[in-house]
């Protein structure tokens, strides 16, 4: 865990869309993401909010997002 940094929560879903992750739901800043091979996954972000070193490591274990993709 202790390779994250934060982040903004932009830059970190455009990770994930980069790394496979596709948006197929949005409801306002809840998107939920899908991508195969990978259970369905709720990215509940506004833009431009922070997101902190543990939760990108939570984020990480649900979608395969290592630290050099950000």
């Amino acid at each position: 865990m202790g390779e994250w940094g934060s982040a903004r929560a932009s830059p970190v879903l455009a990770a994930l869309q980069r790394i496979g992750w596709r948006v197929v739901r949005p409801r306002g800043s809840h998107r939920r993401l899908e991508r195969d091979g990978w259970p369905p996954m709720v990215f509940a972000f506004h833009d431009d909010e922070e997101i902190g070193p543990r939760m990108l490591a939570r984020i990480a274990k649900d979608s395969g997002l290592r630290p050099d993709d950000l």
